[in-house]
């Protein structure tokens, strides 16, 4: 899973992939970049090289004028981006944005090392004290509670109470994270026989099988099976067991002002 994220998590991947999408055609860099103003056409180069060797985009050729477009699997990721986007417009309070900007800032909250971890754990166990995730994630103290600190700004996890001492849960937010999950896990399917095969036949035939499986909702939580999940749609317009309900009182007092 978090193989997974870490591919499709750093900036601007999202507003790489969305614009090829919106395009559909191949594209140089410079006309990738003249579409995103704020990124110096060196680093739009650079996430596109490393994109390509992701596997979620193809070039023409190996000369330096060469052309970009999404492969199977880079088209593929059209209903992450809409899972991200639906779980990010239901549950965190954020000012409008383009499409490509919520969902990367989506992904930003959970494309950190953990965080995956002490979702999980929350969500298999229910409400856990500090040393006990500490333990569950298998990290030190002081890394557990540094990610902690971090989830708890991003909203994804909150206090069961004011007092000291008082366990971890998951936020509305963290325990709807089942079916952002479930989308990631689905989708990054190809990159296991990437992995696993050492026949590009077979890689082939796994990515083409992929694209073509539809994908419905469901309700899952963290905890429960990951199943598969929502579609896409207007990609640039602006437009586990059960635990306590945090309260948005005590979730304003015990997480800390979320910097980015």
């Amino acid at each position: 899973m978090d193989h997974a994220i870490a591919r499709i998590g750093p900036k601007w991947t999202t507003w790489s992939t969305m614009i090829l999408a919106q395009e559909n055609r191949p594209m140089r860099v410079r006309e990738i970049s003249a579409q995103l103003p704020f990124v110096g056409e060196q680093s739009v180069s650079q996430r596109l090289m490393y994109m390509q060797a992701d596997g979620l985009i193809t070039r023409s050729d190996v000369r330096r004028r060469g052309t970009y477009q999404l492969s199977a699997l880079g088209e593929s990721l059209a209903p992450v981006h809409r899972t991200l986007s639906d779980w990010s417009r239901a549950h965190l309070p954020l000012q409008t944005m383009a499409e490509a900007e919520r969902v990367e800032d989506a992904l930003g909250r959970l494309n950190l090392r953990h965080t995956t971890g002490v979702i999980q754990a929350l969500g298999t166990n229910g409400p856990l004290r500090f040393s006990h995730i500490a333990e569950e994630i298998g990290v030190d103290r002081p890394s557990a509670r540094h990610r902690l600190l971090r989830m708890q700004a991003d909203g994804l996890v909150g206090r069961a109470g004011s007092h000291h001492g008082a366990p971890y849960v998951l936020t509305d937010a963290g325990q709807s994270l089942g079916a952002v999950y479930a989308t990631i896990e689905h989708w990054s399917e190809p990159f296991t026989a990437l992995k696993t095969s050492s026949s590009p036949a077979r890689v082939a035939a796994a990515t083409r099988t992929h694209t073509n499986v539809p994908l419905t909702g469901d309700g899952a939580r963290t905890a429960a099976a990951l199943r598969r999940s929502a579609a896409p749609n207007d990609l640039f317009s602006h437009a586990t067991q059960p635990q306590p309900r945090v309260s948005a009182a005590v979730t304003a007092r015990s997480a800390p002002g979320r910097g980015r």
